[in-house]
């Protein structure tokens, strides 16, 4: 066995790092703590040792609180098209996405489904658990491939158990949520459909954190509760203000002040509550 290593710094390209990412080293130890992590914890400890926390609820709690829960967080890969939770069944874990994005449906008798969230790096899935429910009441699915950190469901409870600014950021963001689906409920009854395609772009980009991501006309009808043709002609609409390149799926926000200014008030309603 390699001998353990003390990492004080992981920069993408230095040698510690790039030793761990290979495998060439079988454990690391930890300078907050002391402790020697074994592969694969050394490979989530990461996300403790010098590395940014790109999910917005992990970085808002106290660095103390947030260690406590890096060895119970695993990295995953998210792909498009993943299902990880379906209303009724049990939740077995928590995600909290970095650069990937999931979209919450409501699935009917009739097979047909109703966005009624997204999930990015602001936020969580599995909310409910925070609210002592045990099952999903949405299915989950992945709108956006990236990575995420995944906890047990069980660890997670132990956790909010024993931390205060985790319940108080939980409780901050399920209350955002809900005001969100109010928000969102309002704006399907009452607003256009332009301007309600600008606001479902603009919370994209700031999920994901960039100006190009891929979104199909059948996902955007979904999110926006609208037959197809009705998303071709808002998207036609925006292309010709020259705020958006859209072409098979693959949108390009080219004036993001633009298309803010062609959203609805909803999306600086709800940006406020999750910024």
């Amino acid at each position: 066995m390699a001998q353990p290593a003390r990492i004080l710094r992981l920069v993408p390209s230095g040698p510690e790092r790039v030793a761990l990412e290979s495998g060439q080293l079988d454990a690391v130890l930890d300078p907050a703590s002391g402790k020697a992590l074994l592969l694969p914890d050394a490979r989530r400890a990461l996300s403790a040792v010098g590395a940014a926390i790109a999910n917005g609820l992990l970085a808002a709690l106290p660095r103390e609180d947030y260690r406590s829960l890096a060895g119970e967080l695993e990295p995953v890969t998210l792909t498009v098209g993943e299902v990880l939770h379906e209303p009724g069944q049990r939740i077995r874990h928590v995600y909290f996405p970095n650069d990937s994005h999931v979209t919450l449906l409501i699935m009917m008798a009739d097979r047909k489904c109703l966005e009624v969230g997204v999930v990015g790096r602001e936020g969580m899935v599995g909310i409910g658990l925070a609210l002592k429910a045990e099952t999903s009441a949405v299915r989950v699915l992945v709108q956006g491939s990236g990575t995420a950190l995944r906890m047990k469901a069980a660890s997670f409870r132990e956790a909010l158990g024993r931390s205060l600014s985790l319940q108080h950021e939980l409780l901050r963001y399920a209350y955002a949520k809900l005001v969100q689906a109010r928000q969102s409920a309002a704006c399907n009854r009452f607003h256009e459909v332009v301007a309600r395609l600008a606001c479902s772009l603009l919370r994209t980009r700031d999920r994901i954190g960039s100006d190009d991501f891929h979104l199909t006309h059948e996902e955007l009808a979904v999110t926006l509760g609208i037959r197809r043709v009705g998303v071709t002609n808002a998207a036609t609409t925006l292309q010709r203000r020259n705020l958006i390149i859209y072409q098979r799926g693959d949108i390009r926000i080219l004036d993001g002040k633009g298309l803010a200014a062609a959203s609805c008030d909803c999306y600086d309603i709800v940006r406020k509550l999750v910024a």
